[in-house]
């Protein structure tokens, strides 16, 4: 008999905690999940799946608009009823919510509903109970930050904006990260006199420059309201909406506010600051490549850890954390975190996959750089001035394509097989030799020839 209650108790019930007890369950372990808030956790309740709903809807607006150059003849003006859209979301989360509930009866994992409170090494207390585990796992993922400023309470957070009362015919978001430029382009799509409010010169910080100036220009032609260098400085209640003071001067009325400010690990209450748990600079929690914390007896993965917030990468984790400490043989190498693939949901969508045109300067210094800017065959009989950026990066010595970028529609869908050849380590010669299928725009990472740059 163990001298513990589990082999694993697992804080949270998001995609890496879900897919940890499932796989660790699956060897025999004895598992047991404790969540506060919903199944699924960020990713199906208010991240990546309702996110991606409301870019689908949104992108009706110029489908519409399209469908005249092909021939249709539209009886009246389309009309959009923000609480449809709403209320199926919230049919379509309940649905995903009860199949990852019958995942975990299937699994054999115990699910308790409730907040965790970690007591020790190896005891938690929740839902009234006390129970010991061999090992504990922290994946309760992170939570919206706001900044404080005057008004800053009248903002909402991306944890509330999915499901508002009224549709805002108004509306701004602050910050420049992922949440920003997407919820930017999705109420833009719907209707919304939309502005986006950033700190900086140009958003989404980190990604390959040309990518983000292609992507400001997409957006502003599509009518998204820009203000960069700026930022909210207070926000006042008035009848019928708020009125938002930037830094700059400019006073806008709106009836909303999203402050997509950034995420943090959702540590509060867990008791892990009794237990003197290190943390890195950021707030996160410290892990080894084993997805230990300081404590050995307590394991971290997903967003907690500070690494990419990705639902992808949390279930890899989860796999990885399992076969470390559950499986007959422990992983030959910790996992690579390397050319992961990712997908912002803005309109166009951008895709990207490995280096960005000045990482990869910096660490090859000789690379060449393979560019296209056209305008896709649909938009020859649409109208619609949308351009498609796509985009090689290939280290000039190996002739590795070590990065892929584009801005365009279904970029997501495009990048995920080019994904497949940049981790391979496939050479521009590779993609030169592979032929294209047209007429496609796809076909284009396997045409273009002649260096743009160097």
């Amino acid at each position: 008999m163990s001298e513990f209650d589990y082999d694993l108790f697992v804080i949270g019930a998001g995609s890496g905690g879900v897919r940890a007890a499932r796989t660790a369950a699956a060897t025999g372990a004895r598992v047991a999940v404790a969540e506060d808030r919903y199944l699924g956790g960020t990713c199906v309740n208010v991240g990546c799946v309702p996110k991606k709903l409301y870019s689908h809807a949104a992108h009706f607006h110029d489908a519409f608009e399209d469908a005249g150059g092909f021939g249709w003849r539209l009886p009246a003006a389309p009309e959009f009823d923000w609480a449809t859209l709403r209320d199926n979301k919230i049919g379509e989360i309940k649905r995903l919510n009860g199949i990852y509930g019958r995942l975990l009866d299937a699994a054999g994992v115990r699910l308790i509903n409730g907040r965790a409170r970690v007591l020790d090494d190896h005891r938690v207390e929740v839902a009234g109970e006390t129970l010991s585990a061999a090992r504990i796992l922290v994946a309760v993922g992170g939570w919206p930050w706001v900044p404080e400023f005057p008004g800053s309470e009248l903002t909402l957070d991306s944890n509330q904006i999915f499901d508002l009362d009224a549709f805002p015919r108004r509306f701004l978001v602050l910050g420049g990260g992922y949440i920003a430029v997407e919820f930017a382009s999705i109420f833009n799509g719907l209707g919304s006199e939309t502005h986006l409010v950033y700190r900086r010169e140009l958003f989404l910080r980190g990604f390959d420059h040309e990518v983000r100036e292609f992507a400001r220009d997409e957006m502003a032609k599509k009518g998204v309201n820009l203000h960069f260098e700026a930022n909210v400085e207070a926000i006042e209640r008035l009848d019928g909406g708020l009125l938002v003071t930037l830094t700059n001067g400019e006073r806008l009325e709106v009836d909303a506010v999203l402050a997509a400010t950034g995420r943090r690990p959702h540590l509060e209450g867990l008791g892990l600051d009794g237990l003197d748990v290190a943390l890195t600079d950021t707030g996160h929690l410290r892990v080894n490549d084993r997805f230990e914390t300081s404590v050995p007896s307590i394991l971290a993965l997903g967003d907690v850890t500070g690494g990419p917030e990705l639902t992808p990468v949390a279930l890899a984790e989860a796999m990885h954390l399992v076969q470390h400490h559950f499986g007959e043989a422990p992983p030959k190498a910790p996992l690579d975190y390397r050319n992961i693939a990712t997908a912002v949901f803005c309109h166009p969508n951008i895709g990207t996959v490995g280096l960005s045109e000045e990482q990869a300067r910096q660490q090859y210094g000789d690379i060449r750089v393979y560019t296209t800017d056209f305008r896709p065959l649909k938009h020859t009989l649409s109208g619609s001035s949308e351009r498609c950026l796509m985009k090689l990066i290939v280290d000039d010595e190996s002739d590795v394509v070590v990065g892929a970028h584009m801005v365009g529609e279904e970029a997501g869908e495009v990048i995920q097989g080019i994904a497949i050849a940049v981790r391979a380590g496939l050479t521009k010669a590779d993609f030169d030799a592979t032929v294209g299928i047209h007429p496609t725009g796809a076909e284009e990472f396997v045409t273009m020839r002649s260096p743009s740059r160097r």
